[in-house]
């Protein structure tokens, strides 16, 4: 069993119980017969943990000694704030439970696996030393293979695909290149110099996906109707959505995100059950787009 499962186990301990004695974690590990094969947890142990997970993670695991020495993770913030470091816990929690229940593989369904992971471990050696890559890409546009070099800039994960944005010498701006399209990948020895004002997170700040159509971002309002309010209330489409009003029977939302295309497949995605209520640019382009579907089941 890897470090890393027992430290996840750990933090995810910590987490569910909020503040825990030593005795009460080490009563949890060593009932879980898979973990600790009926072995208590060491106090030796439970504190080079704390410690790995400090150095390796930046979760700090702290101890209230009033009131029992109660242990805790003091910064739970730096967690939800952290969007990738949220990820990866909830992702390798999921991966530790569905380990510790394969006796029920049968009944639990997960999505495929993300699309492009072959090239993302030598995309992200290069990202690391700011190395230039040399890719043949297969473009789903225009079907077209080509060789080029690019200045990988930071990888994103959205619908299970990964993608990588990526900087030609030759070009302006830097674009945007699905991994799963990639047909061969060399790592060159000649390096590039990151913008100093690039912010992956500020890239991506007011789009919904990947693809950002040279669109202005803008005050959008949404209406869902009935029962599926509550969906986006618990799932935002985005997350400079927030609830306006709030009816018996609908409710609207406001975002401020660019009307990519993106966006606008996400939107049609909810069918009837969601409309565009402002502004009159976004709904006429929804309007389009519905046309264009009826017309393919017009003789039905």
């Amino acid at each position: 069993m890897t470090q890393l499962k027992k430290h996840i186990w750990l933090i995810e301990t910590l987490r569910r119980h909020g503040k825990i004695s030593f005795k009460e974690i080490s009563d949890l590990w060593e009932r879980n017969k898979d973990m600790s094969d009926y072995e208590p947890l060491h106090r030796g142990t439970f504190n080079r943990w704390r410690k790995d997970i400090l150095i390796t993670l930046g979760i700090d695991i702290k101890c209230q000694e009033s009131g029992g020495y109660l242990y805790f993770i003091a910064n739970p913030d730096d967690i939800h704030e952290d969007k990738l470091k949220h990820w990866m816990l909830d992702t390798f929690s999921v991966g530790n439970l569905v380990q510790d229940n394969l006796s029920l593989k049968n009944r639990i369904l997960v999505d495929e696996i993300p699309s492009g992971l072959l090239y993302l471990t030598p995309i992200m050696e290069a990202m690391k030393g700011n190395r230039v890559l040399e890719i043949t890409y297969t473009s789903f546009r225009t079907g077209k293979t080509m060789a080029i070099t690019v200045d990988p800039y930071c990888v994103k994960l959205f619908e299970g695909r990964w993608y990588m944005l990526a900087k030609q010498k030759t070009k302006d701006k830097p674009k945007i290149y699905g991994l799963d399209r990639i047909r061969s990948l060399t790592i060159l020895n000649d390096t590039f110099k990151l913008p100093k004002d690039f912010s992956a997170t500020e890239y991506f700040e007011t789009m919904y996906g990947i693809v950002s159509d040279n669109q202005t971002p803008m005050r959008i309002i949404l209406r869902a109707y009935t029962q599926h309010k509550e969906y986006l209330k618990s799932l935002p489409i985005h997350h400079s959505q927030r609830l306006i009003e709030d009816h018996e029977d609908y409710a609207d939302f406001e975002l401020r995100v660019a009307p990519t295309y993106d966006f606008i497949m996400r939107l049609l995605h909810d069918g009837a059950w969601l409309e565009v209520i402002s502004p009159e640019s976004v709904r006429k382009t929804m309007k389009g787009w519905i046309y264009d579907m009826y017309e393919h089941y017009e003789d039905v």
